[in-house]
Order: structure tokens, then sequence, then C-alpha cells
């Protein structure tokens, strides 16, 4: 039988019940290691991070938790070569696709411990300057963040094992907040290892980080008030979780990252002959293709001008008959597989919902595979569908397949004699995706993309706005930066995370203190004021 890999929770090492679930090889179907829950005192395990690891986290500087960081940046850095190994055989993803993953992770984690040491040897920060409340200027306010006193859950998602990790941890444990982690029990192998080797390496106080690998039933019930929760996964679920009593009665704070239809438009003067033609079709075939699409960041809708559809559809057809897919050990694969027989399932579901009112332009299912049984690896190859009329659509603007799949639909060029920008439409129906983490916008006109970039950021939570200038600069729609913000309205969840200094006040208190001018000065003096 397969090894059961244990969970961390109250600074001890604890195997749970039974037989538990195998996580496999989603190419070979070969039987990894098994997780398993079962049995853990979750009342034990939260309280002791509360009091146990948050008390001794509080204790230290911001500064000094930073250091920590640096320290596990480095202990991450020297077992690159493990870690892709666990990514290979339990995620199915190619060396190219593992690095998003793992050192992504490493980056966003070494970029708070950079940030962490410029907020120097204080435990509190400054939010904003004082402000008098009295005509002799003798009473005043100062608004301050400290850390809050619970911890933080993480119930992640099985596509980024690694960054879905240290993209929440750094911030909070740089907060001085403990950290407790549900990651999706298909790929928890690669979380629970980071884990264990940090645990292992003595680098954080007992109970700041805890690793709990099955079944999540029991969880939430153990939020208190001043417990937080960040979650990443379906839309779905995000709607049970905010029902819980934890959020409603407790008033524990929730963030949520869902579902999103990510949107790339192609503005009106990016026709084919255009170097801004020629990013936009390269951005869409990366985005279908890195980690098999299997991104909530990835590109699922493409609106191109009416005129330019067919040298669309040409130039992305040709770049997808090049794709290969299959075993990524093999050197001559391009694109892995989805990381569980399971989501194969559900990939193809998905492919036949849109097929009921898209054209397949482009079918990846006579795609050979390259060493792979058909029949046992969980390899889809690139589908890209048409919609010829979007406005009359439904599905398009309302089912995300979470794979390598996007449809690329025309939007009506506006005349911009009558004040309006020529992308209009294209901005109304990427609005039709209810709130999204991310769109990007392709121009050979700098000064437009900034115009267009603001009328779609009121429903984005992220416009990635791209021309030739950048080229050789800009980091891909798809990549999530830690400077920038990750995150959406509407049905993209209604969460943020990231943006640099900003990703620390979700564990942090606001609150006002009111006082004489010598007493706020001695407030100032032990507190710092961080720019974002």
């Amino acid at each position: 039988m397969t090894e059961l890999l244990k969970n961390h929770v109250a600074g001890q090492w604890v195997a749970g019940g039974g037989e538990g679930v195998t996580l496999t090889d989603p190419i070979t179907g070969e039987a990894l290691v098994r997780v398993s829950s079962q049995g853990l005192d979750l009342n034990h395990a939260f309280g002791f991070a509360r009091e146990e690891g948050g008390t001794a986290l509080r204790a230290l500087t911001y500064a000094q938790r930073a250091a920590r960081l640096a320290e596990i940046v480095k202990l991450l850095q020297a077992k690159r070569d493990d870690y892709y190994a666990i990514a290979t055989a339990n995620s199915g993803t190619t060396r190219n696709d593992s690095a998003v993953d793992i050192d992504g992770g490493i980056f966003t984690l070494s970029y708070y411990a950079k940030l962490g040491a410029s907020l120097g040897d204080v435990h509190a920060l400054r939010d904003g300057n004082a402000a008098s409340l009295s005509k002799d200027q003798s009473f005043s306010v100062q608004h301050v963040l400290t850390p809050t006193r619970g911890v933080a859950l993480f119930i992640n998602a099985f596509n980024f094992p690694s960054w879905g990790l240290w993209e929440k941890a750094a911030p909070a444990l740089l907060s001085g907040v403990p950290v407790i982690i549900k990651p999706a029990t298909a790929t928890a192998w690669l979380t629970q290892r980071m884990v264990a080797d940090v645990v292992d390496a003595g680098i954080l106080p007992s109970g700041a980080l805890s690793v709990i690998c099955g079944g999540s039933a029991g969880l939430l019930n153990q939020i208190q008030a001043f417990d937080v929760v960040s979650f990443t996964g379906s839309a779905e679920t995000a709607a049970t979780l905010r029902a819980h009593p934890a959020f409603v009665e407790h008033g524990a704070r929730l963030n949520v990252e869902a579902d999103s239809l990510n949107s790339a438009i192609l503005c009106a003067d990016a026709t084919p002959d255009t170097p801004a033609f020629e990013l936009f079709v390269k951005e869409v075939v990366r985005e279908m293709t890195v980690k098999s699409g299997q991104k909530c960041t990835a590109i699922r809708r493409a609106f191109v001008p009416e005129a330019s559809l067919e040298a669309v559809l040409d130039a992305l057809k040709a770049k997808l008959a090049k794709m290969t897919v299959g075993n990524p050990r093999n050197e001559a694969v391009r694109m892995g597989s989805l990381v569980s027989r399971e989501q194969y399932e559900n990939v193809l579901a998905g492919i036949a919902a849109l097929r009921e009112e898209a054209v397949l332009a482009f079918d990846g299912s006579s795609t050979p595979l390259i060493d792979a049984d058909a029949t046992i690896a969980a390899c889809v190859a690139p589908h890209l569908f048409v919609v010829n009329d979007p406005d009359s659509a439904a599905l398009l603007h309302e089912v995300e397949v979470f794979g390598p799949v996007a449809t690329v639909a025309p939007y009506r060029v506006a005349n911009a004699a009558n004040g309006a920008l020529p992308e209009a439409h294209a901005v109304a129906l990427a609005r039709r995706g209810q709130g999204s983490l991310v769109a990007s916008i392709y121009s050979n006109d700098d000064a437009h993309l900034g115009k267009l970039a603001l009328e779609l950021a009121d429903s984005h939570g992220r416009v990635h706005a791209i021309s030739p200038s950048v080229q050789q600069s800009q980091t891909g729609h798809g990549n999530v930066m830690p400077m920038s913000l990750h995150g959406g309205p509407g049905r993209a969840g209604g969460g943020e995370e990231l943006g640099g200094l900003r990703a620390l006040g979700f564990y942090h208190r606001r609150s006002a203190v009111q006082a004489s001018g010598a007493a706020i000065d001695a407030l100032t003096q032990n507190t710092h004021l961080p720019t974002a």
C-alpha cells in the first residue's frame, strides 16, 4: 500500500484514520500516496494555532517575520528538484508549467520577504496620518492596523499546490497570523511536502504553519470571529461557504476567488498586418495551453473585430495544430495532462455543453498523444470554438471549461466620430461575464489602451494592456504578479489578494485611536506608515 501522508496540526505530525484517498499520476494512473484527515482533533488544532502560533508570531516584528520568510525562500530553492518531480508525477505538468506554480510561489514569497523588511522592527502599522479632533489641536485621531488575533484558514484549489499556498501564506505570516492550509486533495502532495520541509527546518514558531490533507469536513465549524478564511474554487462551493454561521453569525472574514470567464480583446486598430495582432494570437494560444488551461486567469473568451475574425481563427488554428500533447517526461511534449481523470471528464462535459451554441473551429480530439495511453491519461488537446452571434449567446458568457478551451467571437466596431470607443461592443460583451479576474487588450496605440482599460476596470480585478512597446517586458495575461491585485468582482468572487502591501489588510484589524497629541506621538513611535 502507498505511503499515507501525515497532517501537521498543533505542532505535531498526525496520520489520519482509515485508508484515505489515493493520489495518482494523471498520465499513467499509478498510485502515488494517500491522504486522510479522518479523526483529527480540529478544535485542538485551531486552538493551538491561535494561542501558540499566533502569540509567537505577533511577538516578532514585521522585519523579523520577513527574515523568516527569506529563510523559507532559501530552503525551498534548495529543494526545487524534489518539487518538480512531485509536480510531474501528481499534476502531469511539463517542466515549464511546473515552474509557473513552483517558482511562481517562491518568487511571491521572496517578494513579501523583501517588502516586509521595509516595515521595520515594529508590531503595528499606521493607516494614514493623525487628524485633529479639536480646535486647539490637543485631541487627535490616529488609525492603526494590528494583526488579527485569529487563524487564517486557506482552502485551496487543485491547479496551484505551490503558488496557491505561498501567495496566501506569505502576507499572512508577514502580518503575524498563523496559517492552516487545506490543499485540494487531488494535488495535495506538493503542498504537504513544502510544509513538511519548512516545519522540519524549524524556521517558524510551533503552530504558525499547519496542513490538513484529505476531507474538509468540520473545518468551518472551528472558525471564530477573529479568524479569516480564504477560498479558491467554484462559485457553487463559495455560495455554500458564505452561508455558514461562521460568517453570517460570527462575522469572520471570507475572501473568495471563484469562477472567471476572462476576456482578451483585439482592438480595432490591431489588424492582421500589425504587431499587436501577433501579440494577441500568441497570448491566446499560450493561455489555452499553459498548465493545460487549468488557470483561473486563463483566457476563455476572445473578442475580435468582425473584419478580422477569419484571420484570427486561421492564425490560432495554425499554432494550435503544432501543439504536442502527452507525457510531460517526454521532451517533445509541450502540453501535459489535466490533474485527474475526474477533471478530464469535467472538461469533456464542458466541451459538449459549448457545442450546443458554438462551432468547433479546432478539434483537438484527433491530436495524437505522445507516450500516453488515451484510455488512461487525463490528456485533452486544445479545443477552439467560435460563436458568430455573441449577443444572442448564453453559454459563452456562463460556462467556464477549466481546461485548454477558448471561444472566439466577433464584435462590431463603433464609429469613433460620435465619441464612442471603437471597442464599446467588446467591452459590453466582456461585462457579460458578470465580473472577471482579468481582461487583456491589444492595440498598437498606447494612449488608446489607457482609455480602454478604464472602461474595463469596474468589472475586472486586473486589466492587462499590451502594445508592441512592451512585447519584451510584459508579464503575460494569466501570470499573477505579487505587485498586482489578484481577485475580481461579481462572479469572480469579489475577493482581493496580493497587490503589494494591500494584501496585509485582510489579516489586520483597523482601529481609530483618539487621544492627546502626546499619546498619539508615543503611539506613532511604535508603528510604521507603509506605502502600498
